[in-house]
Formats: C-alpha cells, sequence, structure tokens
C-alpha cells in the first residue's frame, strides 16, 4: 500500500502540515522524509542544500523547546510519537503570540519557517525520535529566539502534566511570550529613532 505526499497549510503563515510518501508491504514500511521533486511541485520553500539533521532520542513526557533560530526546518518523526507545539515567534507577524497542536506519528511532519517556534513532547511510552532537517548548520550564538514552553500567556495545553514531565533547565529558563515582545517594540523604537535623526 502506498501513501502519496500531500501538504496542507495551517493558519499561521509559512507553517505546513506533510504527509510523507509511505510505501508499507508484509516486513514493515519505508517513509521517504525528503524528496526534492516533491518538495519543488508542492511550493514549500527550499531547505538549501540541507546541511545538518538530528535525530533527539526523548523520553515519555519529556518536551523540548520552544526554539526559533532564523532557518527553516523540516521536522518528522522516525519512531514513537509526539505533540509537537509551534509557536508564531515572529513580532511582525499578524499570528504573533498564536500556536498550532499536532500530533506526529511517523509519516506526518511539519515544514516550519524560519522564526516559528519549534518545541514537542513524547507521548508515546517508547522513547521518540524526532526528525530536524535544517536549512543552514546550527551553530552557537546564532540569531533565533526561545521562549519558555511553560509560559501562562502561551497557555500550551501539554498532553502529560505532573512527574513524568522533564524539561531541560535552560528550556525552563527561557523568556517569557510578554518578554519577547517588550524586546521587540524596544528594537523597533531604537530602529525608529536611527531613522530620524
Amino acid at each position: 500500500m502506498k501513501k502519496e505526499f500531500a501538504v496542507e497549510e495551517t493558519s499561521i503563515k509559512g507553517l505546513y502540515e506533510i504527509d510523507y510518501t509511505t510505501v508499507e508491504d508484509d516486513r514493515g514500511d519505508l517513509m521517504e522524509f525528503y524528496r526534492q521533486s516533491d518538495f519543488e511541485r508542492s511550493g514549500l520553500p527550499t531547505l538549501g542544500s540541507r546541511p545538518q539533521i538530528n535525530v533527539p532520542k526523548t523520553k515519555y513526557g519529556a518536551i523540548r523547546g520552544i526554539h526559533a533560530e532564523h532557518m527553516h526546518k523540516m521536522v518528522s518523526v522516525a519512531l514513537g510519537s509526539v505533540f509537537a507545539a509551534i509557536v508564531d515567534l515572529r513580532y511582525e507577524s499578524e499570528t504573533f503570540g498564536e500556536w498550532q497542536g499536532f500530533t506526529l506519528e511517523r509519516g506526518r511532519g511539519l515544514f516550519v519557517s524560519s522564526g516559528l517556534g519549534n518545541s514537542f513532547q513524547t507521548i508515546s511510552k517508547e522513547p521518540s525520535l524526532y526528525v530536524y532537517q535544517f536549512s543552514q548548520e546550527w551553530k552557537p550564538g546564532m540569531t533565533g529566539l526561545a521562549c519558555n514552553p511553560f509560559d501562562e500567556t502561551l497557555g500550551i495545553d501539554w498532553p502529560i502534566k505532573g512527574e513524568d514531565v522533564t524539561v531541560s533547565e535552560k528550556d525552563r529558563s527561557n523568556p517569557s511570550l510578554a518578554s519577547l515582545r517588550l524586546l521587540a517594540e524596544m528594537s523597533v523604537q531604537t530602529l525608529d529613532k536611527g531613522e530620524d535623526q
């Protein structure tokens, strides 16, 4: 049985749901994670030379994110299942501060445009293998934003709660959405003052 590649836009500009081409037989299945011609035909932005792919193994209940580096990402799941929460952290966007949640399993993924914050929680009992494909190599100190996954203004309803939740201290210390908004407003004001002089 074969499932064909398909792309669907979401309510956040630059965020797309992807059904990957998957071919099943008696042995299991084969998922085509990336085929250039499918992407070109669908009109998705390019990932360029795709210089880096990461596959973190994440235990049940653990949360990674929210991270919004200034590069496109394509994400999917090779094993297990996750609840992905994608947050618009582009200050100039009409949907700034909005988020959408998706349950991702093998064969389902997302195209996450630059400036959208990516985060996920493993919801399968077995660890998940979450696949990130980047449009450029990640480097320490590269331009981007991070937001606290438990920010009350965002109100992300993580499926797993309580003692099963694990989050890195770094992600738990990420700034709030209100702090990011204030930083963006201060940057815009500074730019405006510079243009007036």
